[in-house]
């Protein structure tokens, strides 16, 4: 459940980027005026939306990465993912992005939803909120894609999503109190997070033989996790394969 955590951690320090980058939809969002019961489960509602929105990135993703562990390419994926991620970083901020059309009727769409102020329309607005272009989201959707697995890349990015709950949750409620130019300073940490996790996906695909950090993962894709002594001193690898949920005990 080692990748779980790391989705956790990298939603939890991600939604500092959101305070900059999503601040102003979750404080235009329609619950300020609702009594502080229901304001709390609207809130949670849009949430439900974002983190719907990031499992089904995250089983494409892990779609992705199951064909390539398949074709034993798993090492190559991990490495190829970190590579882009830090080339990502040095970017121009301002580049046209594919699809910009399909991003700008998904503005236009938020925009409605908003001017009719239903609560109806939370989960909705944050379906849509999840689509929007988002360097720390496509670096989720990397990590999904390194689980080489459809399950694991759909938990990876849902753990994501609920490691952001608890900024996301926040900022409706005091994010008044947070100033224009204190998110635009939060946001700039994003290049630093994105840059740790492009590292840890270059390292993981190295084969460095380290558990969880860079498994030795074997031509026919079994990564050995850890390793228990027994009392004839003999050494027990649990392995892995990636894809499976189960583990296979050999003795060596």
């Amino acid at each position: 459940m080692s990748y779980l955590a790391a989705a956790i951690t990298l939603g939890f320090l991600g939604s500092f980027h959101c305070v900059g980058m999503c601040g102003p939809i979750a404080l235009a969002l329609p619950v300020h005026n609702k009594p502080a019961l229901l304001k709390y489960m609207l809130i949670v509602l849009y949430n439900a939306g974002r983190a719907t929105t990031y499992a089904t990135f995250g089983l494409i993703g892990g779609l992705i990465g199951r064909s390539f562990v398949m074709a034993g390419f798993q090492q190559g994926l991990s490495i190829g993912l970190g590579l882009i991620l830090l080339i990502s970083v040095f970017l121009p901020a301002k580049i046209n992005l594919p699809g910009h059309g399909f991003f700008l009727r998904i503005k236009t769409s938020l925009g409605r939803l908003f001017s009719k102020s239903r609560s109806s329309s939370l989960f909705a607005i944050g379906l849509l909120n999840g689509l929007l272009p988002c360097g720390l989201v496509y670096t989720g959707i990397a990590g999904a894609a390194a689980t080489g697995d459809v399950i694991k890349g759909a938990l990876f990015m849902a753990a994501f999503g609920l490691g952001t709950l608890p900024m996301m949750f926040l900022l409706p409620v005091i994010g008044s109190s947070i100033s224009v130019s204190s998110r635009n300073k939060i946001r700039q940490a994003t290049p630093v997070i994105i840059t740790v996790m492009a590292l840890l996906l270059v390292v993981r695909g190295l084969n460095l033989g380290v558990p969880y950090v860079s498994p030795q993962i074997s031509s026919d894709g079994t990564a050995a996790c850890c390793h228990q002594d027994r009392p004839d001193k003999t050494k027990w690898m649990t392995c892995e394969k990636p894809g499976s949920h189960s583990g296979a005990k050999s003795a060596h």
